[in-house]
């Protein structure tokens, strides 16, 4: 694969994950749960199609290779998926998906402290700058009553950052066959927690459809996608290319919904997304200068 092509199926990959906010918007009945246990069903067949594509068999034997380290990271996902659901239904799309971008300084932060990784300078002013946007917007949401919004969407980033560094702890080379697994967890969580929350779980035809779709195409083929371009694409560029995500998902829901963000979101939002692309930046410097 050259270089070029990595690029644009790392940027496909985050016009699909950007389209997740507005359809989400379209499910008007299903709760988080039930939302986070079809989602995770349409995920399972495609993740499981491209697994034995890849083997030029069953799949299985990548799923059984998870180990340990796997398992952790596949738990991170539950976190990662469900907060993400939670944000998202309890705040603005941009709100929840600025808040998401920080789940690169806490996979920095995690790194330092359990695998005891580097963090460059760059990276600690990248990390204060990002605290100053995250204060703006938390407040902002004390005031809007959006509070559990927020803390969803700092558990789903913490989720995310989690799966990262469990994967490193433990040598995890292949990605998708630990998202299976986080998947499936996520499944079975979303089914007790709805049932004990006596949530609908089998409601509206649509929702359930919305849902599936989701899992389906916008986040499993995203990530498909994404991980066929992070093969040949550096990991700090990786990093500032997923920014297109948290740009373009706040303006779907505004062009096609007309929903806004407070003056509060958009500033700290700003000052965030400075942050992330700063440390990205400073990774592709860094890279060339090791090459």
């Amino acid at each position: 694969m050259r270089y070029g092509l990595g690029v644009m199926l790392v940027l496909i990959a985050g016009l699909l994950w950007s389209l997740q906010g507005l359809i989400f918007r379209q499910i008007l009945e299903a709760g988080s749960w039930a939302v986070l246990f079809w989602r995770s069903v349409g995920m399972m067949p495609v993740l499981l199609v491209f697994l034995a594509y890849r083997a030029g068999g069953s799949p299985w034997p990548a799923v059984r290779r998870t180990g340990m380290s796997g398992v952790i990271g596949a738990l991170g996902l539950v976190a990662a998926f469900g907060g993400a659901i939670v944000a998202i239904q309890s705040t603005t799309i941009a709100n929840a998906v600025f808040l998401f971008a920080v789940s690169p300084f806490l996979t920095a932060l995690l790194g330092w402290i359990v695998l005891r990784e580097r963090v460059g300078r760059e990276t600690w002013v990248a990390m204060a700058i990002a605290k100053v946007g995250v204060f703006v917007m938390v407040r902002g949401g004390l005031a809007n009553g959006a509070l559990l919004g927020n803390v969803a969407a700092l558990i789903s980033a913490l989720g995310f950052a989690v799966f990262t560094v469990s994967l490193r702890h433990g040598g995890v080379r292949d990605t998708l066959s630990t998202v299976f697994v986080g998947a499936v967890f996520a499944s079975v969580a979303g089914l007790c927690a709805g049932y004990m929350q006596g949530q609908v779980m089998v409601g509206a035809a649509a929702d359930i459809g919305w849902a599936m779709m989701m899992g389906a195409v916008t986040l499993s083929g995203g990530m498909v996608l994404y991980t066929l371009g992070s093969r040949v694409v550096p990991a700090a560029q990786l990093a500032l290319l997923s920014n297109l995500e948290v740009l373009l998902a706040p303006f779907w829901v505004w062009l096609f919904l007309g929903e806004t963000a407070t003056v509060n979101t958009l500033l700290g939002g700003a000052i965030l997304l400075a942050a992330v692309s700063v440390n990205a930046v400073s990774g592709v410097r860094g890279e060339r200068a090791r090459a």
